[in-house]
C-alpha cells in the first residue's frame, strides 16, 4: 500500500509549513485554506479516519484533541474563537484517508457549515 499524503509529510518526503510536532501529532499549514488559518494537525500514528479507531487509541486521540487547542493558542485564535473539524468518508468531506483534526479560524465561521 502506497502512502498518503499526510504519511509523505511526516516522513519530510513532501514539505510543508510546519507549526508544530511533537513525538505523536505533526501541525502543518493547509495548502488550500478554507479560511485565513487553516492547520491540520495529524497523528503520526497511520489511522485512515475517526471511524476505523481502537480502544487503545484512546490516549493519542486525546493527545491529538489537545494539541490541536494548543496549536489554535499558539496561533492566536483562542482570542476570538476557532472550529475543529474531523471529517470522515466521503459524504463527509474526507479527502485523505489519515485521520486529521482541521483547526480554523481568522474569521467569522458561520453556522451550519457546507
Amino acid at each position: 500500500m502506497s502512502k498518503t499524503l499526510f504519511e509523505k509529510i511526516i516522513a519530510r518526503e513532501i514539505p510543508a509549513a510546519i507549526v508544530y510536532e511533537d513525538e505523536s501529532v505533526l501541525a502543518f499549514r493547509d495548502i488550500h485554506p478554507a479560511a485565513p488559518t487553516h492547520v491540520l494537525i495529524v497523528p503520526k500514528k497511520a489511522i485512515p479516519r475517526i471511524a476505523e479507531t481502537a480502544v487503545d487509541e484512546q490516549q493519542l486521540l486525546g493527545h491529538l484533541m489537545l494539541k490541536a487547542a494548543a496549536v489554535a493558542a499558539q496561533l492566536g485564535l483562542d482570542k476570538t474563537g476557532y472550529r475543529l473539524v474531523i471529517n470522515n468518508g466521503k459524504d463527509g468531506g474526507e479527502t485523505v484517508p489519515h485521520l486529521h483534526c482541521h483547526i480554523l479560524g481568522g474569521r467569522h465561521l458561520a453556522w451550519p457549515p457546507g
